[in-house]
């Protein structure tokens, strides 16, 4: 909740709890899809090479921000940054988080030239994961995504099907060679590009997963 307002999961209507209880549990699927609903995001713009900065961020985060672009830190259950760019943070926070940690931020950072914005009620979180996710991927999208060049805890902006995205390679597992990624959409993209995942994914199989908000 922001301010009083609680904003709804813009895949509400696709009614993806239902289909996941009705879709079997017994079969072998290549792509398990569910959205992240409702996390909190925070976009922040700074001098990283303030030290005043640095030491006034390690405190109110607890940890570094990631300082090579395209890296990701943080517990990924709870409070982790993208790093977008050279002065570009994207901070994403538990469900109804961002409010607080975005109180905070503001009067740590109020003596320094930085730009802080809440933009979580713009974008939502579609997580993709299993043996052929990768190659849903591949289908449309131009990055690189081999686990030797696209490793775990790395993301990059990018496009998907003609849609802006920020991809982050959550983890791999070595064994069964299954990897999760999670897509940050923005709203007004996530049905469309939601859509395209499913058609992309249908030949591996699909299973609609529930992830808590």
């Amino acid at each position: 909740m922001v301010d009083g307002y609680r904003r709804q999961s813009p895949l509400a209507h696709l009614h993806l709890e239902a289909r996941a209880t009705n879709d079997p549990t017994e079969n072998e699927v290549g792509v398990e899809m569910g959205e992240r609903p409702l996390l909190g995001m925070i976009n922040l713009r700074a001098q990283k090479s303030n030290p005043v900065f640095s030491r006034a961020i390690t405190k109110v985060l607890g940890s570094e921000l990631p300082t090579d672009v395209n890296t990701v830190s943080g517990m990924i259950d709870g409070i982790y940054t993208l790093c977008l760019g050279p002065d570009e943070w994207l901070i994403v926070t538990p469900s109804n988080k961002e409010q607080k940690l975005y109180n905070e931020l503001i009067e740590a950072l109020e003596q320094l030239h930085t730009s802080i914005n809440l933009v979580g009620e713009s974008r939502t979180v579609i997580r993709l994961s299993g043996l052929h996710a990768r190659s849903v991927l591949a289908k449309g999208c131009s990055v690189d995504l081999h686990p030797r060049v696209f490793k775990p805890g790395q993301c990059a902006q990018t496009i998907l099907a003609r849609s802006d995205i920020t991809l982050h390679h959550v983890a791999d597992e070595a064994k069964t060679n299954d990897a999760t990624y999670d897509i940050i959409v923005f709203r007004s993209f996530a049905e469309y590009v939601w859509t395209w995942l499913e058609d992309a994914a249908r030949e591996y199989g699909i299973r609609v997963v529930i992830h808590p908000s």
